[in-house]
Parts: C-alpha cells; sequence; structure tokens
C-alpha cells in the first residue's frame, strides 16, 4: 500500500484492513419494535455503523434485554431500551423525549413495530381494528410528529416498515392491508411536509420470515413459487435496504424500496 499522506493514518488503517469509516458514529436512532425478528437486525447493521440506539420493545422484555447486552458487549454505552404500547396516546412522544434525555440528539427514527394477524372481512372487531391500524399507522405518525422538530435540526430521516400488501391485499387481511397502504401514503406524505430538512423513506418487505402463527409446508412452497427468487429473504436483506437509505440516499426521499425477491413484479 503506497505510503499514507499526512493526516489520514485513521483512514489509511481502515482502507488497509478492508474497513468502512463509520460515517454515522455519534449519531442516535429510535427504532420501534427493535427487540425482535427484523427490529433486531436493523439494530445490528446501525450500530455496528456507529450510531447509538434508542431500542424501544412492548412485551419482549427479555429479548430486549438479550439484544442490549449483545450490543453493549461491543461499544458500552450505546444502548438503552425504552418500553411501551404504542397503542397509548402518550407513548411516542415519552420515546422520542427519552432518546433526547439520553442522547441530546435525534437523527433517525425506524417505525417497524407492527401487528399482523388475519382479520375476515365477517369477523373485523372494533378492537382488532384500533389495533392494526394504531400499530401500523398510528403510532408511526405521531412518532413522526414527535421527532420532526428534533430531526430537523440534525438534517436526518425517517425510514418506515411497510409491506408489499400495501399495494398488493393479502387475502384475509384487510385492515393489516389497509394500514400498511396507509403507512405508505404517510411516507410519501412527510417526506413533502418535512422537506427540506428531513427525508423520509421507506422498505416493503416480500417473504422474508414466515409469520409466528405458522406455515405449513405446502403452503410455504406455493408462496415461493410466486417469488422469482424462490426463496425467502432474510432480516439482514431489510436491514441492508435501511442503513442505505439512511447512511447512503442523501438526495432520496418519499421514496419505498421492495425487498421482496422480485414479487411485486410478478402478476
Amino acid at each position: 500500500m503506497p505510503d499514507c499522506p499526512t493526516g489520514l493514518p485513521v483512514l489509511c488503517h481502515r482502507l488497509e484492513n478492508n474497513m468502512e469509516p463509520q460515517l454515522l458514529a455519534g449519531k442516535a436512532a429510535l427504532v420501534t419494535g427493535g427487540a425482535r425478528r427484523i427490529g433486531a437486525e436493523i439494530c445490528r447493521m446501525l450500530h455496528a455503523q456507529g450510531m447509538d440506539l434508542a431500542v424501544h420493545y412492548h412485551a419482549s422484555e427479555g429479548e430486549a434485554r438479550g439484544l442490549q447486552r449483545e450490543l453493549l458487549d461491543k461499544r458500552p454505552g450505546s444502548v438503552f431500551l425504552v418500553q411501551g404500547d404504542l397503542l397509548d396516546a402518550a407513548v411516542p412522544q415519552s420515546l422520542v423525549a427519552q432518546t433526547l434525555e439520553n442522547y441530546r440528539r435525534l437523527d433517525v427514527l425506524v417505525n417497524n413495530a407492527s401487528s399482523f394477524y388475519p382479520t375476515p372481512v365477517c369477523d373485523v372487531t372494533h378492537g382488532q381494528w384500533d389495533d392494526l391500524m394504531g400499530t401500523n399507522l398510528r403510532a408511526p405518525f405521531f412518532l413522526s410528529q414527535a421527532a420532526a422538530p428534533y430531526l430537523r435540526r440534525t438534517g436526518g430521516c425517517i425510514v418506515n416498515i411497510t409491506d408489499i400488501h400495501s399495494e398488493r391485499p393479502l387475502k384475509n387481511y384487510p385492515v393489516y392491508s389497509m394500514a400498511k397502504a396507509g403507512l405508505a401514503m404517510l411516507t410519501r406524505s412527510l417526506a413533502r411536509e418535512l422537506a427540506p430538512e428531513v427525508r423520509v423513506n421507506a422498505v416493503a418487505p416480500g417473504t422474508i420470515l414466515w409469520p409466528e402463527m405458522g406455515l405449513d409446508e405446502p403452503l410455504k412452497q406455493q408462496i415461493l413459487a410466486r417469488v422469482p427468487r424462490k426463496e425467502p429473504g432474510e432480516p439482514a436483506d431489510i436491514a441492508r435496504a435501511v442503513l442505505f437509505l439512511v447512511r447512503d440516499a442523501g438526495y432520496v426521499s418519499g421514496q419505498i424500496i421492495a425487498v421482496d425477491g422480485g414479487r411485486s413484479v410478478v402478476a
């Protein structure tokens, strides 16, 4: 390797050891539903790039504490947990306030938390409607509202986790599909409302993790048959898309990236 120019020893060391500079070091992110599944992988990805994290959870305390220990072992003082039921109208403001209290700044909001279960039209209850609309749409809106003044100060961004079914409704999941469609429109609307200081984008997962309620093998194969890649994705695929939007997409706003193995181009 050629001699390192004066004043750039750290950069040269990184290049020599195939390490990327941590462009997000010292910045803070709030990730909802960050304790497990896709949310936990997003947290790991942002943390690996130097970000400090406020990891929100509702009922998954054990998994949240396990993730916190894992990440604190790598970088002490870089992760704290915030608990709350997003259906509680006071929680969005509280989560943002706790993040600011700990880090004195907020650079990224990832609206990942989501409820997902079937609601056949004839059986939908008011409680199910309120839960699915509340976690998937209302909470992201009011979290964004609470975070907006602080994201403006840092030139930050919001990343929403939508779903390919925001455009292609999933049979027997009408309320969930409508809520995610609303979140897609929220993404585009806030990209206009919060410009020019704050970018707002979304990632729309396809078949990444099978539902926790379980699917039988024939149904899994039926689903995968409609995916051009013929295999499910991984949580890291979503996390990498989030990282791109946070770190590398400075001129991208109001966009929704489908991470679905090509499913969205199949009729």
